[in-house]
């Protein structure tokens, strides 16, 4: 991230709301308000909390809140713009001494090895995914994990000043009017925010945007995964790869070592491990089952996947049944032949 513009993509003012300003007759049908801007709201609430089950909750008080205020809508800015000022603050509300969301990477601990034993920690509230179609967006780029990691190193209301100014593209006095304060702290938290996320950031390959090329190795790391070719795996990864497993604290570094992990680590054997394609933040994802024994498939991980231009940078794996429901994946696999398969 640079001091000056951290996001290369905009929303536009159809979307964000900072352009016409309609009256207080746009409020008639509150059933329609809802569905028109309950995505893009879920999308705002991720940013803010990194938690999709919070997100969920908070969009939900959001409108309860608005549809109790709109006998005082007077029109001054637009629907939109009134919606995500109140999101906002029911947001820096909700996270009033709440613990940050981390990633292990986010602990501050060293990378590990892959004979190192392998701890939990249920009491973290970890970063969470959040499916593509769950959320609107103007553009991928907020809402990837990389981005929303970061955001959650920031005080809270730095993270507002710093989505409303860099994603929303909200001016700074319409920021500080949404937060209650000065256009003169707003571009201060905003400063202290960029310098704090320097460097923090990865370039991604959306899953919109994926060639040829990509979706070839994507589809030769699914099969690695499912004959459990360790050289495969390794020879997809880039040689600096990072691998993180939330509950799981620690974090690993370098293709070698991942694949060792796999190796001794994993549970599952050759023909074991079969993925279901997703989308998570804006990335390809998959959900990754493991051999049940009477020979069906149980959800085992979701992994959401950092592409370069030729190799898989980045791997995020998120344990847990209750993330193949909210991805709308299966919560289970009928028996599969041992034999090779895309997905």
């Amino acid at each position: 991230m640079t001091g000056t513009s951290t996001m290369t993509s905009t929303e536009t003012e159809t979307e964000t709301g900072t352009g016409t300003k309609p009256g207080a007759t746009e409020l008639s049908d509150f059933d329609e308000l809802t569905k028109r801007y309950q995505r893009e709201l879920l999308a705002h609430c991720y940013r803010m909390t990194g938690s999709v089950h919070e997100a969920e909750d908070l969009v939900q008080e959001t409108l309860l809140r608005a549809w109790k205020a709109q006998a005082g809508y007077e029109g001054r800015a637009s629907v939109r713009t009134w919606l995500y000022r109140i999101a906002t603050n029911v947001c820096l509300t909700n996270l009033e001494g709440k613990p940050r969301r981390p990633m292990p990477t986010g602990l501050g601990t060293t990378s590990s090895d892959a004979h190192d034993p392998l701890e939990t920690s249920t009491e973290i509230p970890w970063l969470e995914p959040i499916p593509d179609a769950a959320v609107l967006v103007g553009e991928k780029d907020t809402i990837r994990l990389a981005f929303v990691a970061a955001l959650q190193q920031l005080p809270a209301r730095q993270r507002a000043v710093l989505i409303l100014r860099d994603v929303l593209r909200w001016s700074a006095k319409e920021t500080a009017e949404a937060l209650d304060t000065t256009t003169a702290a707003v571009n201060s938290a905003l400063q202290r925010a960029h310098a704090q996320l320097e460097g923090t950031q990865e370039d991604a390959v959306s899953a919109d945007d994926l060639t040829d090329r990509h979706k070839a190795l994507l589809e030769q790391y699914v099969e690695a995964f499912w004959r459990k070719d360790i050289a495969g795996i390794v020879s997809l990864l880039k040689a600096d790869a990072i691998w993180e497993m939330p509950p799981f604290t620690g974090w690993y570094v370098g293709a070698e070592n991942i694949g060792e992990l796999i190796r001794s680590q994993c549970p599952g054997g050759t023909y074991d491990m079969p993925m279901l394609e997703t989308r998570a933040n804006g990335q390809p994802a998959y959900g990754l089952y493991m051999r049940a024994a009477d020979g069906s498939f149980v959800p085992f991980q979701i992994q959401v996947l950092t592409l370069g231009e030729d190799s898989v940078e980045h791997v995020h794996c998120f344990q847990g049944a209750q993330f193949f429901e909210r991805f709308g994946l299966p919560l289970s696999l009928p028996p599969r032949a041992p034999q090779p398969s895309g997905a």
